[in-house]
């Protein structure tokens, strides 16, 4: 019997190396047939579903936060608040994740506002994520290159319960705000965060300092914490949002494999997910065509859904997958869920080095 020897999903350890020595890093990757001409369509970016997606989204934040802010101090402010969050801190996820592929509006400052105020709800500093995101789409889940795996095997349960509630990536955060505020990377973002970018991460890192004192300040001014129940706390109290739409992307598929189809979920979810998600529920799609834009994503998924595994129907079916392959990987790390490609579908590139075996 073989025995288990945990791997290291470090960006600094041997797994780094093995990638790169095996023909995983920087490598390319299957991409579907579709016409030119249909793919240029699609790629092109407009101002219009943006703009109205964006300002909707403000105003349920403007409205929800009110009422909050309204009811304070008594039990009615408690579902205003909750909801509050969930936009706050759970769907700036997908607009930071949009606007910093500069896709989601077609006009360029509009990208950047909407990413560094999403960036600063979602406690994500925008010149680490932005080159941290680059990386997992060149290397999207293999250990020792990618630095968003959401999971290593076996997998930490513990740090997904406590990220419910960004219990655990809260103080990492925190940490490295620090840390960058004084004019410092760690060893991991050395490896791809280019040196002409690093005093743009040092000097946004003193910004978010200034307004996280800001509100405490006020708190004490106001001797009371609802100026970090509308800033700051919403990035913690709203987490689960981030956590319940991101587990569905890749957790529990295959690692090492240059085929977004076998490590990337898409997940047909219901008109107000898809909007709180900006349609990144069609998460092979945005993988394969990362340039195309989140309001084109459902076509791309139906000029090209012949050639990929069948979509979840629903958020449920894809957690009736996930929750089980977690607590089997805990005990049987190499388990993981294997994709069946259409019968005429065209193979990706194969995996050049066999990482885990179901």
């Amino acid at each position: 019997m073989s025995v288990f020897v945990a791997r290291d999903y470090s960006l600094i350890g041997p797994e780094s190396q093995k990638a790169v020595a095996a023909g995983l890093a920087s490598a390319k990757w299957y991409a579907p047939l579709i016409p030119r001409a249909e793919l240029k369509e699609l790629m092109q970016r407009k101002d219009g579903p943006a703009i109205r997606d964006t300002l909707i989204w403000f105003a349920a934040l403007f409205l929800f936060g009110g009422l909050g802010v309204y009811f304070w101090g008594s039990w009615a402010a408690v579902p205003f608040f909750i909801v509050y969050g969930a936009i706050y801190g759970g769907s700036s996820d997908s607009r930071w994740h949009e606007c910093g592929h500069r896709t989601a509006f077609k006009t360029k400052w509009m990208n950047d506002a909407l990413y560094e105020i999403a960036c600063f709800m979602v406690m994500r500093e925008p010149e680490v994520w932005r080159w941290s995101h680059t990386r997992h789409h060149t290397d999207t889940i293999i250990v020792g290159r990618d630095p968003e795996i959401l999971q290593p095997r076996p997998p930490d349960v513990g740090s997904l319960l406590l990220n419910i509630f960004a219990l655990k990536g809260g103080p990492i955060f925190f940490r490295k705000l620090f840390l960058h505020a004084g004019g410092r990377l760690d060893p991991e973002e050395q490896t791809y965060i280019p040196e002409s970018e690093r005093p743009k991460v040092y000097t946004k890192a003193r910004i978010y300092l200034a307004i996280y004192a800001a509100v405490i300040l006020a708190c004490v001014g106001f001797r009371s914490i609802l100026p970090a129940m509308l800033i700051g706390l919403p990035s913690f109290y709203g987490a689960w949002l981030v956590l319940f739409f991101g587990a569905t992307q890749h957790l529990g598929l295959a690692e090492d494999v240059l085929d977004h189809r076998l490590n990337s979920r898409t997940v047909y979810m219901n008109p107000i997910f898809r909007f709180l998600y900006w349609s990144m529920n069609f998460h092979v799609e945005h993988h394969i065509f990362p340039l195309i834009p989140y309001h084109a994503l459902p076509a791309l998924h139906e000029k090209i859904k012949s050639q990929c595994p069948p979509p979840y129907p629903s958020t449920i079916t894809a957690y009736r997958e996930i929750i089980p392959t977690v607590i089997r990987q805990l005990r049987e790390p190499t388990y993981y869920v294997r994709r069946e490609l259409p019968p005429n579908a065209s193979p990706g590139p194969a995996r050049a080095a066999p990482a885990v075996a179901a």
